[in-house]
């Protein structure tokens, strides 16, 4: 294998596994401001124990986030060189806010609201969770303002001296209507991602410890999170897609297994290529007639572009070249995402239909089982959604200025790269072992016992709680 392919191997496994805690970190990070801030105000001791229950697992999540994410980056100057050459001026700039800003803000907070839990007034100690919310949400925000630059470059200039792309307006940056887009969409499926858990470890907890009385509601919030995030996502998700197939009609194409351009062009459920590296036609294809119109722009008889016909614009436009992605992976990635996103919305429906009835969902341990599997529903869909994202835009790093096989470092050798993914991938392999280690230990321990935090919060928030530093 080429440098390239093992510097795309590499990144690759890095970004998909930095992504495992993303979500997770940004979704229970609002639970935890919901948890707290109930305890705030209703002074009751179960919400208190839920959110040091469900904190440990945030900072579990959050200190490996923090280690793979800034292996990742890394990257960009060292395998992909050339990239960071070419787009620095204007890639470099959102990560820096969320690396002096964002970051900051979030890590610093963070620290406080560890150790702040006998040193701090309530209302206080709330409001520095309340920031490690934001932080993580506008971290999220400045990255996929870098990554959606990518998909559809903005506020830039091309400079014909330097052969660099150069930053016009980070205003025009930072207001993408492809990050817009990105951005609620990729926060809805942070919530369903971290709903899900939440509901999961509370059935859980149902099945095996029982503690109904603090569980049950748990479950119940989570499972009506679980139906708006997951409703929010397909929705958001919808929106998106529509704005890709202006912006990235190729990716869209691929994603339909669309080879021929169609006015009313048909919805693919299941379709079936030539196994070839690059086919051209579908051998079976069970589609929805006009349905990929009507969700493309809300036409009966829309036009969509087919991957044949953008693959001659796009030789006419940027030269020779071979412009499809792949298209097998890009099709069933989509589905992939999309179709988990569904069962969600209808695994939620059938919680609440059992919680309608009292004691229901508590005696329903089919369900529970289910809900403990259901965990990994989200976190499959969002590994599917940014491998879409990123291998449907092939060839291209930048879509339309860059290919990727140009933004690779010209002078790492493959040996040095083979290396270090061979590195990297049994680092991580470790890391994967003691992140599901310490999670399921700090599930099956479950919550503290009931009765030893000390005082409820006074209601002025006047006098700091007499409640010991946690520890983690």
């Amino acid at each position: 294998m080429s440098a390239l392919d093992l510097a795309r191997w590499q990144f690759a496994v890095t970004t998909l596994y930095h992504f495992l805690f993303v979500p997770l970190t940004i979704g229970l990070a609002w639970f935890l401001v919901g948890f707290q801030t109930a305890w705030l105000r209703s002074g009751e001791e179960r919400w208190l124990r839920l959110t040091r229950f469900f904190g440990k697992l945030f900072l579990i999540n959050f200190a490996l986030g923090v280690v793979t994410g800034i292996v990742q980056e890394f990257q960009f100057g060292m395998n992909w060189s050339a990239y960071s050459r070419y787009v620095g001026d204007i890639f470099g700039a959102p990560l820096a806010i969320e690396g002096l800003a964002a970051f900051f803000i979030e890590s610093t907070f963070l620290g406080l609201w560890i150790f702040g839990w006998d040193h701090l007034k309530p209302r206080v100690h709330l409001a520095t969770i309340w920031l490690v919310a934001i932080g993580t949400t506008a971290s999220a925000y400045f990255i996929l303002a870098a990554n959606s630059w990518m998909q559809h470059p903005v506020g830039y200039r091309l400079n014909p001296v330097t052969h660099r792309a150069e930053m016009t307006s980070i205003f025009q940056i930072l207001t993408n209507s492809t990050l817009i887009r990105a951005f609620g969409h990729t926060i809805a499926a942070a919530g369903l991602t971290a709903a899900m858990l939440v509901l999961g470890v509370a059935a859980w907890h149902l099945r095996k410890r029982g503690e109904a009385e603090l569980f049950a509601p748990v479950a119940r919030v989570a499972l009506w999170a679980t139906l708006a995030a997951a409703v929010a996502t397909v929705l958001l998700g919808h929106t998106q897609g529509q704005l890709m197939t202006k912006q990235q009609p190729m990716k869209m194409a691929a994603a339909e297994g669309l080879y021929r351009t169609e006015n009313g062009a048909s919805f693919s459920l299941f379709a079936l290529g030539p196994w070839e590296k690059r086919p051209s036609k579908n051998l079976v294809n069970i589609a929805i007639p006009h349905g990929l119109s009507i969700l493309a722009d809300n036409s009966w008889s829309g036009t969509v572009q087919g991957m044949n016909a953008l693959q001659a614009e796009y030789v006419r436009k940027y030269g020779p070249g071979d412009y499809k992605p792949i298209v097998g992976v890009t099709y069933w990635t989509f589905r992939i995402m999309t179709g988990l996103g569904f069962v969600a919305i209808v695994f939620a429906l059938v919680g609440l239909w059992l919680a309608r009835t009292p004691d229901r969902l508590e005696r329903s341990t089919r369900f529970q089982q289910l809900a403990v599997i259901a965990i990994g529903l989200p976190i499959a869909a969002n590994l599917a959604g940014w491998l879409f994202t990123e291998l449907g835009r092939q060839p291209w790093v930048v879509q339309g200025l860059l290919l990727t096989k140009d933004a690779v470092s010209p002078t790492v050798s493959a040996w040095s790269v083979g290396l270090t993914l061979a590195g990297f991938t049994l680092l991580y392999g470790l890391l994967a072992a003691v992140e599901v280690k310490l999670m399921a230990r700090a599930v099956k321990a479950g919550p503290d016992a009931a009765g030893t935090f000390g005082a409820e919060p006074p209601g002025d928030g006047s006098s700091p709680l007499p409640i010991p530093a946690l520890t983690y």
